[in-house]
């Protein structure tokens, strides 16, 4: 990679956002790890920081799109020895198509970023020329595009088809290219910290805010612990326990801590697990932000010893994460077919010994932040039918504020990115279940 010299103004921003799309593209690695890694990323401040992110989101979030519409103005795909030519047109075209830069600003940058490239230098001419076709034809031919199929790999697009149909997997395909909005949760007050933070009050309890201008701790009541960032969708699974004051509840898989602080915050006496150090440490951080003490093991689930039981139990297992994409575009690019199976293997064990930890009587809600089917609905029945001391506890749509989209006709919890809450449209892709033990 090239050293970019001091020049021109948003020349190191979009060159540290090409080496976060490297970074995902080709290294395989988190886009949230490489923000809070790379040094070329941390060395930005400010605006240029926050442009660097918003490029790579953009150009992983519509990629399919862009390479449609880079096949269409190039003669022939660019050699492998064009260095970092063919992310300079990536991100040049992100910035024409999808973000609101200036035509000249996009083209005239991108073409300096390959000058300063030995292996990209060669290509210049043809950059400059690629980027002027698409900034004045780009438009009218990204109309004829099926963006949300383009932008979706094949075998999650083929999944979502058998699961939901073609016109479900078209509208949640869309609802990915819609960056998430800030959903938030409150000790108590909705209504109250709704109106503070001039938010809406979603009918399940959690609060849609917009940052503006301002940063996410500069808004009102987060010094002092008052909330928590918590997509509404993920905040869903803890109601389904219902009144849990004084009751013994182990949240598993529990960093960050969301469910955890909301399990706190209505007096349940809980017990946090994690076998992430990083993850409980953030979780640690989050907690005495809020006030709020939990028992916190760093342990393996499949680690925990038996020997102890609870009133409730709540398994946030591992899963491929395919209902956050509106939040996280990278992980179309890091997860796999082979990688599902895997999980569904890993989930299906974890399942197995969390109901070893349950009480005779008590509650066991599995849940995942995944679209597939393979990690919800079907792990679930397989489950029941290999054990017999537990029953399905079926979900009503009152115990999610009315919402009776997001109930299945089995009484499981399942929602879509695609789907309405309230008089919004957009959350994360989750499952759930809640189980009971039925031994008395």
């Amino acid at each position: 990679m090239a050293v970019i010299k001091d020049g021109k103004p948003g020349l190191k921003a979009r060159r540290a956002a090409i080496i976060l799309l490297q970074g995902v593209t080709l290294n395989q690695r988190p886009l949230d790890q490489l923000l809070e890694t790379d040094a070329d990323f941390r060395a930005l401040e400010g605006r240029d920081r926050s442009f660097a992110h918003a490029l790579a989101a953009t150009s992983l979030r519509h990629g399919g799109e862009i390479n449609a519409i880079l096949a269409k103005f190039l003669a022939r795909p660019l050699p492998r020895s064009s260095g970092m030519a063919v992310d300079v047109l990536s991100t040049a075209v992100a910035q024409l198509l999808f973000m609101s830069i200036s035509a000249h600003a996009a083209i005239d940058l991108g073409v300096d970023l390959a000058k300063q490239d030995k292996k990209a230098q060669h290509f210049s001419g043809l950059i400059n020329a690629v980027l002027r076709k698409v900034a004045s034809e780009g438009k009218n031919t990204l109309a004829t595009l099926n963006g949300p199929r383009l932008n979706t790999p094949d075998w999650l697009w083929q999944q979502w088809v058998s699961a939901y149909g073609d016109e479900t997997a078209q509208e949640i395909a869309a609802a990915h290219l819609v960056e998430a909005p800030l959903d938030i949760s409150v000790k108590d007050r909705p209504a109250h910290w709704a109106l503070v933070l001039d938010g809406e009050l979603l009918p399940t309890g959690s609060i849609r805010v917009s940052l503006g201008e301002k940063s996410l701790t500069e808004l009102p009541g987060f010094k002092e612990g008052e909330w928590w960032v918590q997509d509404a969708a993920s905040a869903l699974p803890v109601k389904l326990l219902g009144d849990i004051k004084g009751q013994s509840v182990l949240d598993l898989c529990a960093a960050p801590g969301g469910k955890t602080a909301q399990l706190v915050a209505q007096g349940a006496v809980v017990t946090s697990v994690d076998d992430s150090v990083s993850r409980m440490n953030r979780m640690r951080e989050n907690l005495g932000r809020l006030g709020f003490n939990a028992t916190m093991i760093l342990s393996d689930v499949l680690a925990m010893p038996t020997s102890t039981l609870y009133d409730a139990v709540l398994l946030d297992a591992p899963c491929s994460a395919t209902g956050t994409i509106r939040r996280h575009p990278d992980l179309m690019y890091l997860k796999s077919a082979d990688q599902l199976a895997a999980l569904v293997e890993l989930q299906q064990k974890m399942l197995t010994h969390t109901a070893r930890l349950v009480k005779p009587g008590g509650q066991l809600v599995y849940c995942t932040c995944s679209l597939s089917p393979l990690e919800g609905e079907r792990q679930v029945f397989k489950f029941l039918r290999a054990h017999s001391d537990f029953a399905l506890d079926p979900i009503l749509p009152s115990e999610l504020g009315g919402q009776s989209q997001f109930v299945t006709q089995a009484g499981l919890m399942r929602c879509l990115p695609s789907m309405k809450i309230g008089s919004k449209t957009g959350l994360d892709g989750f499952f759930a279940a809640r189980l009971k033990n039925v031994i008395s």
